[in-house]
């Protein structure tokens, strides 16, 4: 009896709230530039597709980015660096384990590729930044200023 109840007050409110909706679309009254219109205008601040948060966060993605990217060209005694991967491949095919080279040169593959890839993300980036601030959401504001 309870959920028949439910359902009924689900119903009635859905049709109080979509009524003059769906008798104004089917009677074709309804002008259709006006959705179009508050479309095209200017999103406004946090229009729910994570602009805001990503503009809080850009300057620790930057961070986060040049870290990995010091790694990643740094010399042979930097663990994580594309060089020290290298000689380790390279002593593996001096010491004849095949299985071993293989799987360290995929991994370096992967790990090559990804100096572009992040290069990439902070061009990306820095165009973000620069339309964060054009729209006054940079991460000046809030939680990153008092640091």
């Amino acid at each position: 009896m309870h959920r028949g109840k439910s359902v009924l007050v689900a119903g009635a409110a859905t049709a109080a709230l979509l009524g003059p909706v769906g008798i104004a679309a089917a009677d074709g009254s309804a002008p259709a530039s006006a959705p179009a219109a508050s479309l095209s205008a200017k999103a406004p601040m946090g229009a729910g597709d994570g602009s805001r948060g990503l503009c809080k966060r850009a300057m620790r993605i930057d961070k986060r980015l040049d870290r990995a990217l010091r790694r990643l060209k740094g010399p042979a005694t930097v663990r994580g660096s594309v060089a020290r991967l290298t000689k380790r491949v390279e002593r593996a095919k001096k010491a004849g384990h095949t299985e071993a080279q293989t799987f360290l040169n995929h991994k370096l593959t992967f790990r090559g590729s990804l100096v572009p890839t992040l290069e990439q993300r902070q061009k990306d980036l820095s165009k973000v930044q620069k339309w964060c601030a054009a729209r006054g959401e940079g991460s000046g504001s809030g939680k990153e200023s008092a640091k």
